[in-house]
């Protein structure tokens, strides 16, 4: 196992628990999905298990390990990257100076965060070709790319991915989502969040339902091709 939420409760004041005895598995190298509607919690789990908030109940394990009570700042050093809901490039930055940013835990090591460059400018050709342009000059689509290739600098066993195809047009969250699967494909652990419900699912190798902060289904994606469309209308 690589992410283990072992029934956490948390909140964003302690006499109000958003979670409640949520658990959550995702397991190394797969992409896993958390789904459900509006205030089932989805975000809050991914900003407790990144150290946002502190749980009142359960633990959270990476590699069997506790994280819990953990800062964000130290999350990298732990090998977990997460990507926040929304755009969180520097537009009057570089794209490479972008991507430096991402890699800060290594920037005193030129030798190392050169390397990580070169490794992310042959998995993402396109900003190696842009590296010196403005970020606030890309495309939408292309500064979510961004963001998403400066997540791998520093190499983290576990990505976090918080609604990444808020603000995009359609035919640009279809590119988002293949270069999440490449993320997936070049061995990242993947817990993503997304109201893009069949979006999060065409991709996930397993699949959590939070509904008013509790677990309510999970399985492997297969175990939802017949049954996503009842789950979605519980929501209604």
């Amino acid at each position: 196992m690589t992410l283990e939420v072992n029934n956490v409760t948390s909140g964003y004041v302690k006499e109000v628990s958003i979670l409640q005895d949520v658990s959550v598995v995702a397991k190394d190298g797969a992409l896993t999905a958390i789904i459900g509607p509006n205030g089932a919690g989805k975000s809050t789990l991914l900003k407790t298990i990144y150290g946002y908030l502190r749980p009142t109940r359960g633990d959270v394990l990476h590699h069997g390990q506790s994280i819990k009570g953990l800062k964000p700042d130290q999350m990298l050093g732990q090998g977990i990257a997460h990507l926040i809901q929304g755009h969180s490039v520097f537009p009057a930055m570089t794209v490479e100076e972008n991507l430096e940013l991402g890699g800060w835990i290594i920037k005193h090591d030129r030798t190392a965060l050169n390397g990580a460059l070169d490794e992310v400018y042959q998995n993402y050709p396109l900003l190696k070709h842009r590296r010196k342009i403005m970020a606030g000059a890309l495309s939408g689509g292309e500064q979510r790319t961004l963001e998403i290739a400066r997540l791998t600098m520093t190499q983290p066993r576990t990505i976090l991915i918080d609604e990444p195809s808020v603000g995009l047009m359609p035919k640009l969250v279809d590119t988002v989502y293949e270069e999440i699967v490449k993320l997936r494909d070049l061995g990242y652990t993947i817990l993503i969040v997304d109201q893009k419900v069949h979006k999060a699912v065409d991709v996930a190798d397993y699949i959590y339902v939070l509904r008013l902060g509790q677990n309510s289904h999970h399985g492997p994606k297969n175990e939802f091709v017949d049954t996503i469309e009842d789950i979605i209308r519980e929501w209604i």
